[in-house]
Parts: C-alpha cells; sequence; structure tokens
C-alpha cells in the first residue's frame, strides 16, 4: 500500500466524525462537505511524519475551515432574510430504515443550530469544539487567537444563550411522533382547541421560503397565533409523510412527486416547543429526499 493509499483511508475513517464538526459550525449540509474536502486537500500537501495525532489535527483543519466560512459569510452579509431555517439532515421514520443510523449519528436539533447561528464565530466555535466533541481550551485558544481563559469564557457564554433559547427535546422518538401526528390531525380537521392542546403555549414556528419576493417567510410565536397558521396548513398535512429529521419526529410533504416542505419538530415536556419549516423549492431540491417522492 502506498503512502497516499494509507493517508486516504485514514481521512475516510475519520470523514464522519469531521463532517459532524463542521455541520455543527455551518448548519449548512454544502458548506460542511465543502469544509471536509478543503481539510482531505491540506492533509494531501502535509507531511503527516510529524503530525503525532492525526484526529486531534484533522480536527483543527476542519474548524479553522469552518471559522473561516463563518467570518466569510458575516462579511459579506449576504442572508437578507429575517429567519434562515438551518439545513436539515432527514431520513425516513424508523429504525429499519438504512439512513436511520447515520440521521441519528448527526442529530443535533436544528432548534440548536438555528440559537448556534446567533452567536460570533468565536463563540461557536468554542462552544461546538468544546461542549460537543470535548475539545479541551488549550487546543481551541490558537484557533481563536484568544487565552485559554478567554476560550473558555467564549463557550460559558454560548452555553447560556443556548440553555435559555433551546427547549430539551423529549428523549422518546415514539411519544414525539403521537405527539405531531395529534398536531396533523388536529390541522386536518380544522381544530383550533386541539392544536392549542398539543403545542406549549410559547411554541416557535419559524418558516424559510426563500429568497423571492412571492415565497412567505416567517417567525410566529404563541400557541393560538401558531395554531391559526396550522389550521391554513391543515389542505397539505394529508401529504405530510413521517421522517425522522436531526435525530427527531418530522415531516416531509409531497404532492405530485416533489417536495413541498420538510418540518422539523421539537417536541419537550409533551408539547410542541418549536417548529422549523422549509418551503423553499431551491433549498428542498438540494436535500436527499427521493425517498419521500417516490
Amino acid at each position: 500500500m502506498d503512502g497516499r493509499t494509507w493517508l486516504a483511508e485514514r481521512f475516510e475513517e475519520h470523514r464522519p466524525h469531521l463532517h459532524a464538526v463542521a455541520y455543527r459550525m455551518l448548519g449548512s449540509l454544502g458548506e460542511a462537505d465543502d469544509a471536509v474536502q478543503e481539510t482531505w486537500l491540506r492533509l494531501s500537501r502535509t507531511d503527516v511524519d510529524g503530525v503525532d495525532n492525526l484526529a486531534a489535527w484533522l480536527t483543527t483543519v476542519v474548524a479553522r475551515v469552518s471559522l473561516n466560512t463563518l467570518r466569510g459569510r458575516r462579511r459579506r452579509r449576504e442572508e437578507p432574510l429575517d429567519v434562515r431555517v438551518p439545513d436539515p439532515v432527514v431520513a425516513p421514520a424508523g429504525p429499519d430504515d438504512p439512513e436511520y443510523a447515520a440521521v441519528l449519528a448527526d442529530s443535533v436539533g436544528l432548534a440548536l443550530l438555528v440559537v448556534l447561528d446567533t452567536l460570533t464565530p468565536a463563540e461557536r466555535l468554542a462552544f461546538v469544539l468544546h461542549d460537543m466533541f470535548a475539545v479541551p481550551f488549550d487546543e481551541i485558544a490558537p484557533m481563536i487567537d484568544r487565552s485559554p481563559t478567554a476560550a473558555r469564557q467564549l463557550a460559558s457564554r454560548a452555553r447560556r444563550r443556548v440553555r435559555g433559547q433551546v427547549p430539551r427535546p423529549d428523549a422518546d422518538l415514539a411519544r414525539q411522533r403521537q405527539v405531531v401526528d395529534a398536531f396533523l390531525a388536529a390541522a386536518r380537521h380544522g381544530d383550533l382547541d386541539a392544536l392549542v392542546g398539543v403545542l406549549h403555549p410559547d411554541v416557535v414556528l419559524r418558516s424559510d421560503g426563500g429568497v423571492a419576493r412571492t415565497r412567505h417567510t416567517t417567525v410566529l410565536t404563541g400557541a393560538r397565533d401558531v395554531a391559526a397558521q396550522a389550521v391554513t396548513f391543515g389542505r397539505f398535512s394529508p401529504f405530510a409523510r413521517p421522517a425522522v429529521i436531526n435525530g427527531s419526529a418530522g415531516v416531509v410533504v409531497t404532492a405530485a412527486g416533489r417536495p413541498l416542505s420538510v418540518m422539523a419538530f421539537t417536541v419537550s415536556a409533551g408539547l410542541i416547543a418549536e417548529i422549523d419549516v422549509i418551503a423553499d423549492p431551491d433549498r428542498l431540491a438540494r436535500l436527499d429526499l427521493a425517498s419521500f417522492t417516490d
């Protein structure tokens, strides 16, 4: 086996971990793929004889690449939307489906990714690497040109934001599904009271319809307002197919062989606390939803 083949095999062993880091940093599947590819290019140009810990080296590289992407995104300010729902990881709805395990491996919730989008790039890197991947602050600090103490403070500030804004999802996926099914049934029948009954009083609905003027992008809060919006969705509920979205219960709405929306639900304490919807046709086309449109 030549050196390049050996290096490529070692890289493939680490690819799932690297993609998980990049996805949590960026909230974009396409940008995460690009970050992992850039990491491979840098590895292929590096003399690894001087690398003592390849896993740590690769994690540092993919984190730096992702950090640069975040900083560039802020400089360009290219997202004019009031809300942008991060890219979902979508799979069919049961453990017998081959994609199910892969989704659970990337099961950071969309509600968490939305809050991570509000952090500064340095806060996000410190929180993601330390709290999600147990990277020591001594290793994080050089990536953001800070001291370990400052990196710890950044992660702490991000952690407080997350704890204050992200509801804790129920662990039982089957129970989540029951609550989502009850929501869909109530929407289908236009039962406003039943909808309010499955929604948390402070529920948040984010709907990302894209940038075109004819598309609807909005944020609603409160059970009554979200329930009223769900009633208007009711005519589409018969076309909702169960899905696992970032490890939680969700649906993919399809009609005439094409996806209309992806809906992710955060069920907390038996009630729907957040609903994140992607209805942007351009973004839906980039997702792998073939198993839902057959």
